[in-house]
């Protein structure tokens, strides 16, 4: 018998109802009007609504609609700038802007606004695949930040790191602007480049970053056999096919002789609640609760895992800052309510859950409406879950991208010749005092390092010895991951 049932044996043919319709089990959460939890940057976020009567002429609004007097100050707005503006006006701009405006208002990062274009962009992207760099954004106090890069996205190759903030786009500054004006700016075609001026926490000089976006394809499942029967799933974003994905990946390891998981959630931004639920629900006996849902008026319901096939083998969470929303609420579900270790760092802590409104014209509108808590009742918003098991990256995990058009040679002096030299002695080629300095050390370690890897004696740091340098120091990073060994360690004590 396998571990769980394949999709089509558990495959759930509701798509969506309202919302008032959900009671208390996990299959009724997926009746959300198409609720999401968080988006990915070159997902075009978020929403918008129309009340284009509400702003009309006179004759438009007696169409059928009651006149409100909260709306006669946007009425007279509306009107004096149709009448005195010094050049024409499109209606439909000016509602757009009016509806932007009321979602901005609410001081909510979480509430957007999505054209109609925008609109058939992230469902594209939600569905299949997209173009971009494949990072997860979001606004805070007045900054555009990296959430989570996706794995394998050009963001991630490319070394972005949650919470680095984007300061410029091209060189055009985006301090201040919405999260969606930032992806219209970032997002574009497969095979151009885009550069991002990074600054990240804890240095004091930015960087520039120059991508080429890349299609990125929506796969959010890796599944690999370790030793001894440890079988590592990680789940990089939870789309529209994740639990499918993950329910095939789980056979899979069983074929092979999966003994204990070790199931990855780090840089794991969210996505949309259902398969979150489902996944969940494999995890969680039948009558737990997965969490809990409180409404603007205070009421909470209670959402309960159901029966069916269940994960049975040890099983251990791994989480970082980057888990966010989804991956907190299967975090929350299976530690508090199956008492599966969590270990890592504390995670991002996104308690809302939002629902995303279609109008007739394709503009779609994103608000959050209500609080998710976890099973215990506790609300880890801006807060974060601890890990059962504190582990921390190695420092050279940190470590900014090196831009490998930039050349580094001797006697520079620079944060970016420390982060080069830090890298060199991460990888045993010792540069050297770690000052950031380029000296005859540095250029020596440099030299080591070319001859090892068959490339040209220079001793300069550019181009493909940039690449190798960043690619070895991320292959080290993944066989020497110390989160994931204690995973390992804590399962083998159970």
């Amino acid at each position: 018998m396998k571990v769980v049932k394949t999709l089509e044996q558990n495959k759930s043919t509701d798509q969506s109802v309202t919302q008032e319709e959900n009671q208390t089990s996990y299959l009724k959460i997926k009746k959300f009007k198409f609720v999401m939890l968080l988006f990915f940057l070159v997902f075009a976020t978020a929403g918008i609504t129309t009340f284009a009567l509400a702003f009309g002429d006179e004759k438009a609004v007696n169409v059928g609609v009651t006149e409100r007097s909260e709306f006669k100050k946007l009425y007279e707005a509306y009107d004096k700038l149709n009448e005195n503006y010094y050049k024409d006006l499109k209606d439909e701009t000016l509602v757009n802007g009016a509806i932007n405006g009321m979602l901005e208002s609410v001081g909510d990062p979480y509430s957007d606004y999505m054209n109609e274009e925008e609109a058939k962009k992230f469902q594209e992207s939600i569905s299949s695949s997209f173009e971009g760099i494949g990072a997860e954004i979001q606004e805070k106090e007045g900054y555009v930040s990296i959430v989570s890069p996706i794995k394998g996205s050009p963001a991630e190759k490319a070394g972005l790191q949650p919470n680095d903030k984007i300061l410029k786009v091209d060189g055009k500054s985006i301090q201040g602007m919405s999260v969606t004006d930032a992806v219209l700016l970032i997002r574009g075609e497969k095979g151009t480049k885009v550069t991002l001026t990074i600054q990240r926490p804890g240095q004091e000089e930015s960087m520039e970053v120059t991508i080429t976006r890349d299609e990125i394809p929506i796969e959010t499942v890796y599944a690999e056999m370790k030793d001894n029967g440890v079988a590592e799933i990680q789940i990089t974003s939870f789309s529209e096919n994740t639990y499918k994905e993950l329910v095939n990946a789980l056979n899979e390891m069983q074929d092979k002789g999966m003994k204990k998981l070790v199931l990855d959630l780090r840089q794991n931004p969210g996505g949309l609640l259902d398969q979150a639920i489902k996944i969940s629900n494999l995890f969680v006996p039948e009558g737990e609760v997965l969490f809990q849902v409180e409404d603007n008026n205070g009421k909470v319901e209670k959402y309960v895992a159901e029966g069916g096939q269940k994960v049975t083998v040890p099983t251990a969470v791994l989480v970082d800052e980057g888990s966010a929303s989804a991956s907190e609420i299967l975090s929350s579900a299976v530690s508090e309510s199956n008492d599966i270790p969590l270990v890592g760092t504390k995670t991002f802590g996104k308690g809302t859950v939002q629902t995303a409104e279609e109008f007739e014209d394709g503009s779609n509108m994103k608000f959050t409406t209500a609080k998710w808590l976890t099973p215990k009742g506790n609300w880890i918003h801006e807060k974060g879950i601890n890990p059962d098991y504190e582990v921390k990256m190695p420092d050279y995990a940190q470590l900014p991208y090196i831009n490998p058009d930039k050349e580094l040679k001797e006697s520079d002096m620079s944060e970016t010749v420390k982060a080069a030299e830090q890298m060199l002695n991460a990888l045993e080629f010792n540069p050297g005092n770690v000052d950031g300095y380029y000296d005859e050390d540095t250029k020596a370690a440099v030299q080591q390092f070319q001859e090892k890897n068959k490339l040209e004696s220079t001793g300069i740091l550019k181009g493909e010895t940039t690449v190798k340098l960043m690619d070895q120091l991320r292959q080290k990073l993944k066989e020497n991951d110390p989160q994931f060994k204690k995973a390992v360690e804590v399962l083998n004590k159970q």
